[in-house]
């Protein structure tokens, strides 16, 4: 598994503390920045990672700021990418198996380096489940085709096809 992992000024502290988390569990890794605590602007590196992972260039993507959630917000605004911000181990693995989120983001601000630990693994070794969940998680893609205020039963067309393309489990 490949990973990128990227922080602002206000994550920067506790990504560093999770890089050696990632190498205890075999995980290879490339940190995209920011490499101090001089101030920057988080969607930049939220967009950096989130295109990386959407490109096929990492598995997956872990994106640390002050609160977890501008990077969160930045993005899922990258077609393909299903960002979860997660603070709790159960909420992790939940995003990993029904979701299966592709980018997590952690607040520095609102987590500690050792629970923040926790979730990272938690959500590294966690697999989506498929099954059911597939079906939910096609119809989260078909919205990324769907044009920008596209009328809801152009919207809703889209999802149906994306679910009937989808195994019924």
């Amino acid at each position: 598994m490949r990973v990128a992992i990227a922080s602002d000024h206000a994550g920067y502290r506790l990504k560093e503390l999770l890089k050696p988390t990632l190498a205890e569990l075999g995980v290879e890794f490339d940190d995209l920045g920011t490499y101090d605590e001089s101030s920057v602007d988080y969607p930049d590196y939220g967009e950096k990672v989130a295109r990386a992972v959407a490109a096929g260039e990492y598995d997956r993507g872990v994106l640390i700021c002050g609160t977890g959630l501008g990077m969160c917000i930045t993005a899922n605004k990258v077609p393909g990418i299903r960002a979860v911000t997660a603070h709790d181990v159960f909420s992790a693995q939940m995003s990993r198996r029904h979701n299966d989120a592709n980018i997590l983001t952690m607040g520095e601000r609102v987590v500690g380096p050792g629970v923040a630990a926790e979730v990272l693994k938690a959500w590294i070794q966690a697999e989506f489940e498929g099954g059911r969940h597939l079906r939910r998680v096609e119809k989260i893609k078909a919205l990324d085709r769907a044009p920008a205020g596209a009328a809801d039963g152009a919207q809703a067309a889209a999802c149906a096809r994306a679910a009937a393309d989808a195994p019924e489990r």
